[in-house]
């Protein structure tokens, strides 16, 4: 048992995830054809650090205010307004991942990078992931990965689960660092995402966001979209993530309770507590249950 999953304590979480696994795999009423052992996890606070913004926010909130300074008719538009003015209860609808304001950014996030392609918008991510550090511990966004959930995707993978990481932020943003910062494929994130164009040999981004966000009842529909199947293994961490968990045969959710090592909060995760609570969901204490956070 100390050999799996090591940097989790041998606690009740970390019981019930290999409990689990192990039925999936061996015959049995609980077996699982590989075929259907799909595992989905959000990104911001399940993957890595989201306080106090997204990295995605911050890498947004910087372009939308250039943008702003370069153009000064976009100002007085949403959401340059509340970027520009620095607008605390239009942050606080971010943090809280609300889906009409999740929307307009990434309608901002369409308009701002129209006509690049993907190789110019990879360019401007890796050189955010370079230069830009994290508030409170100084480092990059990509060194404040949870290193118990990385060890969790390994065990999976090696269960033969196809693990997918479904979040509301934006997907192309996401890949550019999923292969050497979650070890997973590109075609593995799920997410928000712009329409393309392939032209006279060039592929470009179009102002228009491909299809709804992939928040809430979105999550599944993106999932199934992907995979043609509902999860298996589902793990989050907010409200936003409700209905992804109660898709899935197993449902992890991240309690961030843990101010010494990381943040303590519960803002817009309370009916995803009490939900979990009632339907019997895998809560994990990052104070309790894991020995290390990153």
């Amino acid at each position: 048992m100390n050999q799996v999953l090591p940097s989790w304590n041998d606690t009740a979480a970390k019981r019930a995830i290999t409990d689990f696994i192990a039925a999936t795999v061996t015959d049995g009423a609980d077996f699982v054809e590989p075929a259907d052992r799909i595992a989905t996890f959000d990104n911001d606070g399940t993957m890595w650090v989201e306080k106090p913004a997204p990295p995605q926010v911050d890498f947004i909130f910087r372009a939308l205010a250039k943008a702003a300074q370069e153009d000064p008719s976009l100002a007085g538009q949403q959401p340059y307004k509340a970027v520009v003015e620095r607008d605390i209860a239009f942050f606080g609808r971010v943090a809280a991942q609300d889906p009409e304001v999740i929307l307009g950014l990434e309608q901002a996030i369409a308009r701002t990078w129209e006509g690049t392609t993907p190789a110019e918008f990879e360019v401007q991510v890796r050189d955010f992931f370079s230069t830009v550090k994290q508030e409170r511990f100084a480092v990059s966004y990509a060194e404040l990965v949870y290193k118990p959930m990385l060890e969790l995707f390994e065990l999976l993978k090696a269960n033969e689960f196809r693990v997918f990481v479904c979040s509301g932020g934006g997907r192309d943003f996401m890949r550019v660092i999923s292969e050497e910062t979650w070890g997973l494929f590109k075609e593995n994130v799920i997410g928000t995402a712009a329409e393309f164009e392939y032209k006279d040999g060039k592929l470009s981004r179009q102002a228009k966001v491909l299809g709804a966000i992939a928040l809430g009842p979105g999550k599944p529909e993106h999932i199934f979209a992907r995979t043609g199947r509902l999860p298996l293994f589902a793990g989050g961490n907010a409200d936003v993530d409700i209905e992804m968990l109660e898709a899935a045969k197993f449902a992890l959710l991240i309690n961030h309770d843990d101010t010494a090592r990381e943040y303590a909060y519960t803002t817009a995760a309370e009916r995803a507590f009490a939900e979990g609570e009632e339907r019997g969901w895998t809560i994990v204490s990052m104070q309790d249950d894991w020995k290390t956070i990153f």
